[in-house]
């Protein structure tokens, strides 16, 4: 049996604003935006080509969906972000306006910072350790 997550849901205010910040301060690539109804769109966003698992932006339909968009877990982080350079990603982060909610930490799976999508929820940035670049 070959079984992986393909997609996680991701439910946005809009698709355009999420499309916007998810490429433009994130460095993630559009895969496909097709349009399925007048309000529903199939959107799928990943950080890299290699990726397997992508994201797929879902606009809030009810009132009960429009209460999850940035709090999915209950305020925990939501989703992580590996990379194989964490300075590089993290400068790039920073100087594009992403919101970091906590700066760069040695951890002893890697180096970690935890930061804020356009609507709160919390991802992290995870790459190899690098105690040279901790703290800029």
């Amino acid at each position: 049996m070959n079984q992986f997550i393909a997609h996680l849901a991701l439910v946005v205010r809009d698709y355009d604003e999420a499309i916007a910040f998810y490429t433009q301060k994130l460095g993630f690539q559009l895969l496909e935006d097709t349009i399925l109804s007048e309000s529903k769109r199939w959107v799928i966003l990943t950080p890299s080509a290699s990726s397997q698992c992508t994201l797929l932006l879902a606009k809030a339909a009810s009132p009960v969906q429009q209460k999850a968009i940035g709090n999915q877990t209950g305020g925990r982080v939501f989703l992580f972000l590996h990379t194989d350079d964490f300075h590089r990603d993290y400068q790039g982060m920073v100087s594009r306006g992403v919101q970091i909610v906590r700066p760069p930490a040695q951890e002893v799976y890697g180096t970690v910072a935890v930061f804020e999508d356009l609507y709160g929820n919390l991802w992290d940035l995870i790459g190899p350790n690098d105690l040279n670049h901790l703290g800029e």
